[in-house]
């Protein structure tokens, strides 16, 4: 699999941002006995970031086996609508719709253009638009209003799980106490060896809204595993913004597996 490709897969399942003028933000907290699941989604509802749109830079690096690299892309959202993506001087571009996913490789002549069902099968699990844009903001993949959910704790976090957690799909939110923002989300698919977790080590404000900063991913499938750290820088938001996106002529399509 090609660079890009590579590139391709990283952007999808871990971008995130972070900030130009922000401010990192401190969480002093103390993790209390006995709250209820109920108060923590509530305190966490609150914090969900409200804007139109953001546009960032972000820094990635990553292991994949005995693969690795680094790279800088440009991020642009428009909330609830478009995810954009671009590698330097636009070789390589995606733009994720709530009902496409989009891709294309200058380099290689080469694009994607087909639906969520791929990188479904990659994850283990089944997305949407929705998750893909939650996992980039910091928010709990699947919806707190679907399920009722067991509270506890561990020394620093608060720790929700599903009541009727699932053998093919087993959930666990960390919460932070200090600001009610994600510590971490884990999913774990026993029966196919498959492990996610995504670490939001710590977050920034930007315009009171409070937006990871540094963002650690782990994938595991049987023995493979790969490692995505993210550094976000630049983000701005609630600026007019554009998402360029055509494929060229003449490329051929890809299936990326």
């Amino acid at each position: 699999m090609s660079q890009y490709k590579y590139l391709f897969l990283i952007l999808i399942i871990g971008t995130c941002f972070g900030c130009r003028s922000a401010k990192s933000l401190t969480a002093i907290g103390t993790v209390k006995e006995n709250v209820p699941a109920k108060q923590i989604i509530k305190e966490n509802q609150k914090q969900t970031a409200d804007f139109k749109t953001l546009q960032a830079k972000v820094k990635i690096d990553y292991i994949d086996g005995s693969k690795s690299n680094g790279v800088s892309v440009n991020l642009r959202i428009e909330k609830d609508k478009i995810i954009w993506l671009s590698a330097p001087l636009g070789v390589a571009r995606v733009m994720i719709t709530p009902e496409k996913v989009k891709y294309y490789n200058k380099l290689e002549n080469e694009y994607f253009d087909g639906d969520y069902s791929l990188l479904s099968e990659l994850l283990g699990i089944e997305l949407d638009f929705k998750k893909v844009q939650n996992l980039l903001l910091g928010e709990t993949l699947f919806s707190l209003s679907n399920e009722i959910y067991l509270a506890s704790n561990n020394e620093v976090s608060y720790v929700l799980q599903p009541e009727n957690q699932k053998a093919l799909l087993e959930i666990f939110y960390l919460f932070n106490p200090g600001h009610y923002k994600l510590d971490s989300q884990q999913l774990s698919q026993s029966l196919q060896k498959r492990f996610l977790q995504v670490d939001y080590k710590t977050y920034q404000l930007v315009s009171k809204e409070i937006i990871p900063e540094i963002i650690n991913i782990v994938a595991v499938e049987a023995n493979s595993e790969m490692k995505i750290d993210l550094e976000y820088k630049s983000v701005s938001l609630d600026e007019d913004i554009r998402f360029p996106f055509e494929i060229p002529s003449g490329y051929k399509e890809i299936q990326l597996r």
